[in-house]
C-alpha cells in the first residue's frame, strides 16, 4: 500500500524516565502533546536519542504499545526497530506494525561493522518483512557502516522505504540522492555535521530528522520546512543562524546527554539518563541555560529553570 512520507521537523524524542529508572509513560504523553502543539510533524521514539540500546526488549515493546495509544492528531509516530541482528529487527518491525505504528526507522546493527552489501541486504529483508512505512538511518558515527548513495537508492526502490535519515558529512552524497529524485523523503540529521542541514534543504530535502527539536520545536519546524519559496529559504536561514547557540549546545556531548540534562533543568519530562551515561557537567549545562535565556525560550515555552540548575 502507499505510505505517507514524513516531512518537516521529524524529532527524535528522549525516553523520559522516572527517578527510579523506570519508563515515565505520562512523561511521554506530555511530550507528544507538546510536540503536536508546537509544529513537530513526526516523532521518532527509541532512536539513539531515546537511549534505545540500553532498553530491554520488554521495555521496547511496552513503549511501542503504550505510546501508540497516545498519538496526538496527525503527527506521525515512528519507532526505532534496530535489533542486534536481522531476525530481531524484523520482530520489532512486525510488533510496531501490529500495535499501530505509523512507521519505523532502521539502522545498521551496532558493533558488528558489517560491509555495505551486507547491510543493504539486511535492510531489504526488514523492508520485506511487513507492510509498514520505514526509513533507513545512515549513521556511520554510531555504527561505522556508511552506505554509499547507490546502496541508498537501491533501498529507495522498495515500496516500504519512505524516508532517508542521512548522517554523513558529505554534501556530495546528499546531492546524488536528491538528483536521482527517489520516491522517498530525504532528511538530514544535524549530527555530527551541523553544516549539512542547509545544503540538504537547498538541494531539495524534505526536512530534518533532528533531536534539537526536543527543546526548540517551533524553531526546528521553521528550519525543517521544505523550500517551496524564497521566503522559506530566508526563514530557514534566519532561524538556523539565530539558534546556533542551542544547536551547538545540543551536540556538545554525546547524544542525548546535553539535551536530556537541559530538558530536566527547564522542567520538561526527561528524568535521569540510564547508566553508564551521566548528566552534562555544570559548565556545559550552564551554556545550555544561557542559550535558553538569551533566545527567550523560557518566556516563549514557559520553561521553569530550577534553582539547583541555575546555581550549577
Amino acid at each position: 500500500m502507499a505510505h505517507i512520507k514524513p516531512k518537516g521537523s521529524f524529532v527524535a524524542l528522549v525516553t523520559p524516565m522516572n527517578e527510579d529508572g523506570s519508563i515515565d509513560f505520562e512523561g511521554f504523553r506530555t511530550l507528544l502533546n507538546w510536540h503536536a502543539e508546537n509544529g513537530t510533524e513526526a516523532v521518532l521514539i527509541m532512536g539513539s536519542t531515546g537511549e534505545v540500546s540500553m532498553l530491554s526488549a520488554d521495555e521496547r515493546k511496552a513503549i511501542i504499545t503504550e505510546t501508540a495509544k497516545m498519538k496526538p492528531g496527525n503527527m506521525l509516530m515512528y519507532y526505532g526497530i534496530t535489533g542486534n541482528n536481522t531476525a530481531t529487527s524484523i520482530e520489532y518491525a512486525r510488533y510496531a506494525k501490529a500495535e499501530g505504528a505509523d512507521g519505523a526507522i532502521l539502522a545498521a546493527p551496532a558493533y558488528i561493522c558489517a560491509d555495505n552489501e551486507a547491510i543493504t541486504d539486511y535492510a531489504m529483508e526488514v523492508l520485506d518483512s511487513t507492510d509498514l512505512a520505514m526509513g533507513f538511518y545512515n549513521n556511520p558515527p554510531r555504527v561505522k557502516t556508511d552506505l554509499h548513495w547507490t546502496n541508498l537508492l537501491k533501498l529507495a526502490e522498495h515500496p516500504n522505504m519512505v524516508v532517508l535519515k542521512e548522517s554523513t558529512t558529505r554534501v556530495g552524497q546528499v546531492a546524488q540522492v536528491c538528483a536521482a529524485k527517489p520516491d522517498m523523503s530525504i532528511m538530514c540529521c544535524c549530527s555530527p555535521n551541523l553544516g549539512l542541514v542547509i545544503p540538504t534543504m537547498a538541494l531539495g530535502g524534505h526536512g530534518t530528522a533532528n533531536m534539537t527539536g526536543n527543546i526548540i520545536p517551533q524553531e526546528m519546524a521553521v528550519i525543517s520546512k521544505p523550500w517551496e519559496t524564497g521566503e522559506d529559504a530566508f526563514a530557514c536561514r534566519e532561524a538556523w543562524l539565530t539558534n546556533l547557540p542551542m544547536l551547538h549546545y545540543a551536540y556538545s556531548t554525546i547524544n542525548p546527554v546535553s539535551m536530556k540534562t537541559l530538558m530536566q533543568a527547564v522542567g520538561l519530562p526527561a528524568g535521569p539518563l540510564r547508566k553508564p551515561l551521566q548528566p552534562a557537567s555544570p559548565e556545559i549545562l550552564n551554556a545550555g541555560l544561557k542559550a535558553v535565556k538569551d533566545l527567550g525560550l523560557d518566556k516563549k515555552y514557559g520553561f521553569k529553570v530550577s534553582a539547583t540548575a541555575a546555581a550549577a
